[in-house]
C-alpha cells in the first residue's frame, strides 16, 4: 500500500506501507521480475488515478530497491537461522525434531521481532 502524506512544505511525500505476502515454497524473483512487478504496480496505480507522479522511472526504481532490500533481509535471516540450527544440530537429531519445522518457527519469530517482511 502506498500512502501520500503532506511533507509540510506544500508537497506530498510517498510512504510505503508493506503488507505481508506469503508464497509457496522458496520463491525468489529475479531483478528483472522485480522491476516488472514495480512497473505493473506503478502503471496500475497511475491508470486508476490513485497516484500522481512527476517521475515514473524514479518511483519504479524506488519500489524495485525496496523489494530487493526486503529479499536481502530475508536471505540474511535465513543464513542466521541456519547458523542457529547448526549449533543445536546434535540436540535436533537426538530429539528427532523436524529441521524444516524448527527452521520456520525460528525464522518466523526472528522476523516478527525484527519487523522483516517475508
Amino acid at each position: 500500500m502506498f500512502l501520500c502524506l503532506p511533507a509540510g512544505n506544500g508537497e506530498t511525500s510517498l510512504e510505503f506501507s508493506l503488507k505481508v505476502l506469503y508464497f509457496r515454497g522458496d520463491m525468489r524473483l529475479s531483478k528483472i521480475q522485480i522491476e516488472h512487478l514495480a512497473f505493473i504496480i506503478v502503471r496500475n496505480l497511475l491508470k486508476e488515478e490513485k497516484i500522481i507522479v512527476e517521475n515514473k522511472g524514479e518511483l519504479i526504481t524506488a519500489i524495485t530497491d525496496l523489494v530487493t532490500e526486503e529479499f536481502q533481509k530475508e536471505d540474511k535471516l535465513d543464513q542466521e537461522v541456519r547458523e542457529i540450527l547448526n549449533k543445536h544440530m546434535e540436540k535436533i537429531r537426538k530429539e528427532n525434531i523436524e529441521y524444516q519445522t524448527m527452521f520456520r518457527m525460528i525464522k518466523t519469530k526472528l522476523a516478527k521481532e525484527r519487523n522483516i517482511v517475508m
